[in-house]
């Protein structure tokens, strides 16, 4: 039989939401190489857009997901540490908190940094210098709109090899007006996906921390909380997911058009997609069994949380295949913009053969209905999307965590 995210224990928990966090940080690298056909300056606003619109409103819930709201510095720093923004060790942010005005963090590793260095200086000021200052800063606004994130040093780096790769202070000025919300944030705001009630733990406290209200520990570490917890937080991690692809339509959508929106958000689906299906079966020790296929779609970040997307995965062991069927689901009710699962619900479904072939390169997928599709074994390994191969220029497609 294949597993669910309700057959794992504790510390698998744990594996599958650093897993989700990262996948959620490759959102952002499969869709920046279709935006980047369009010119460095479209990639640098875009990016602007897409991480300003969701980063304010996943910060805010998965503070109230783990009753630390507040007003400090200490809370959004928290708050950073589960961030798909900052995928742990990956994006290795060191938080230290002076006070509740005063803190700051340095990078000992940032991943995202190793992805473009080796484009060269244009890209590295793009992402470390235009991007992150006013994302930072939105992240922060979740928190408090007098927070401000400023730059000690960042990079490019001087001398070449420099260590920590940056270094931030931040602070609140108790005087200072407060920032106006972007407008890419309140339009994501209007959406189903952000108002989604969140899915808080009821049960398995027993084995962690049923939340996050003590201090700031510097150290967290996912296996701290309890399963019930964890459980929560992978959807929670799962919508972060969403709202960041969705606010990345609707930056493509904004200065491209409907169609040109729609195509990419369905290859961006396709490239991470593969990418994080394939990591999952790494981390899963997944085999070629049609219900290691059938695992990986149940545990696939794209199709949750449940209480967002209608999923079902039914293992069909006398045809050794698979039965995949989205049904109807808040997803599909989003009012203006358009997500992954509106695109696989129009047939842009090339992300679920790039899931199947991911796990074992003979298995792809096909339609079978409407909002249906059947996954078969076929005799020859199937060539690997061009989505995927090209999501696979990051660095974390191979990342390796330090547990695993």
């Amino acid at each position: 039989m294949h597993r669910t995210v309700c057959d794992l224990n504790h510390a698998e928990l744990a594996v599958l939401a650093r897993e989700h966090l990262l996948a959620g940080h490759l959102i952002d690298r499969a869709g920046m190489p279709v935006v980047v056909s369009h010119g460095l300056e479209a990639m640098r606003s875009v990016a602007i857009d897409e991480w300003m619109g969701a980063s304010p409103i996943y910060t805010k819930r998965m503070q109230r997901l783990l009753g630390f709201e507040g007003d400090t510095v200490e809370v959004a720093l928290k708050g950073m540490q589960l961030d798909i923004g900052a995928p742990p060790e990956f994006m290795d942010f060191r938080f230290e908190v002076h006070d509740d005005h005063h803190g700051e963090f340095h990078l000992d590793h940032c991943g995202a940094l190793m992805d473009v260095e080796p484009m060269g200086e244009d890209f590295v000021v793009a992402m470390c210098h235009d991007i992150e200052d006013p994302t930072f800063d939105a992240t922060g606004w979740a928190t408090n709109r007098r927070l401000r994130m400023r730059p000690v040093h960042r990079p490019p780096r001087v001398p070449a090899d420099r260590h920590p790769h940056c270094s931030w202070t931040v602070e609140i000025d108790p005087d200072a007006p407060e920032t106006p919300f972007p407008e890419p944030m309140l339009r994501l705001g209007r959406t189903v996906a952000a108002n989604l009630p969140l899915p808080g733990p009821t049960d398995d406290l027993d084995d962690g921390a049923a939340d996050y209200g003590g201090p700031l520990d510097p150290d967290l570490r996912l296996e701290d909380f309890a399963s019930g917890t964890l459980r929560s937080i992978v959807e929670e991690v799962c919508l972060q997911g969403h709202l960041l692809a969705v606010s990345f339509g609707a930056a493509m959508r904004d200065r491209f058009g409907d169609e040109e929106a729609a195509s990419a958000l369905a290859r961006q689906f396709t490239g991470v997609a593969g990418v994080a299906s394939g990591r999952l079966a790494a981390a899963f020790g997944l085999g070629d069994r049609a219900a290691d296929v059938a695992t990986a779609f149940e545990i696939h970040p794209a199709f949750r949380p449940t209480s967002y997307v209608c999923w079902q995965v039914e293992l069909d062991e006398k045809a050794d295949s698979v039965l995949l069927e989205l049904g109807d689901c808040p997803a599909l009710d989003e009012p203006e913009l358009a997500s992954w699962i509106t695109g696989l619900a129009e047939d842009r479904d090339r992300a679920l053969s790039a899931i199947a072939g991911a796990v074992d390169p003979h298995w792809f997928a096909e339609r079978a209905g409407r909002r249906r599709w059947k996954v078969l074994r076929g005799s020859e390994p199937q060539k690997e999307l061009d989505e995927v191969t090209v999501t696979k220029f990051s660095t974390g497609a191979r990342f390796r965590f330090g547990g695993s």
